[in-house]
């Protein structure tokens, strides 16, 4: 038809393939975060954010660091990636520490919608980027979106805390957080190596945290008991910002950024069959929205 577009099947193709890479990327980044934030019900009664978060981050940059090593093409390292890579590292610091102090002063249902909605903010930044972003795309996302934040609003958590403006405002930094950690850790990736580009981003954020904790009088080692338990959670959070980060060598990283944003929803999901936390039907019903936002991203 006059004034249409036509790609050969085979570059079709191509590119389905790559969002649907994108995609597999992010959930697997969201499957080890949500495992990760099921652990962090458990510590967070033991021992304060600040020493966890420092040995959840250590844990990640000795891993990242051993394969970096081995593995990372450091000659492809460049100033301008490595700058990046600083950066995004020190904002993803910021950002889990405000998560964390969200959750502490207000209710889940409050701040997980929140946190949640970075994906928009993340294809908003795609699209000032000069991807082609259309209003399939934006109903996909706000269907992520709501779905993960109805899952969180019908939560039955128990949960007495008052509605919080602390809790609001920590929470929405978060979710900027997030989207800008993710967006400039995937522009590192394409100034630079993989590898490399992961270690600086996760050594900056140990020394963030370190500041932190320095100026909070905080620097301690958590109890014998839950240092296991910590490094899992390292071991699974490098993982995690790996996959997405890595997703940069990808033409359409946003995607991965978006399905990584089921965490909440996977946490959600692994309370009910491991903790044996209760499931409503509305609950379900917010489940099969919001996997298929992630289903028309992919098609």
């Amino acid at each position: 038809m006059p004034g249409m577009r036509h790609f050969p099947r085979g570059e079709c193709r191509k590119q389905k393939d790559t969002v649907m890479h994108s995609l597999f990327l992010g959930l697997a980044a969201a499957l080890a975060w949500g495992i990760h934030d099921l652990c962090v019900r458990v510590v967070s009664q033991r021992t304060g954010i600040l020493p966890a978060m420092l040995v959840v981050f250590a844990t990640g940059a000795i891993l990242v660091a051993a394969a970096a090593l081995a593995l990372g093409n450091w000659q492809a390292m460049t100033y301008a990636a490595a700058w990046l890579a600083g950066l995004s590292g020190g904002i993803f610091a910021l950002a889990s520490y405000a998560l964390y102090r969200a959750f502490a002063l207000g209710p889940v249902k409050l701040v997980a919608p929140l946190v949640g909605a970075y994906p928009v903010l993340s294809l908003g930044m795609a699209m000032l980027q000069g991807q082609p972003v259309g209003p399939g795309h934006w109903l996909a996302v706000a269907s992520v979106v709501g779905g993960v934040g109805c899952i969180a609003i019908f939560a039955k958590d128990g949960s007495s805390s008052p509605v919080s403006l602390q809790a609001a405002a920590w929470g929405l930094a978060g979710a900027i957080g997030f989207a800008l950690t993710f967006a400039i850790g995937q522009s590192a990736t394409q100034a630079g190596a993989e590898l490399p580009v992961l270690i600086v981003t996760r050594v900056t954020a140990v020394l963030i945290l370190l500041g932190l904790a320095l100026l909070a009088r905080a620097a301690r080692l958590p109890s014998r008991e839950v240092l296991p338990l910590l490094v899992l959670m390292g071991a699974l959070d490098a993982v995690a910002l790996g996959l997405v980060i890595y997703s940069g060598t990808l033409p359409r990283p946003e995607f991965a950024s978006v399905s990584a944003s089921l965490f909440g929803l996977v946490t959600v999901i692994l309370a009910w069959l491991i903790l044996r936390e209760s499931m409503n039907r509305t609950q379900w019903i917010s489940v099969a929205i919001t996997f298929g936002g992630i289903a028309y991203l992919g098609f």
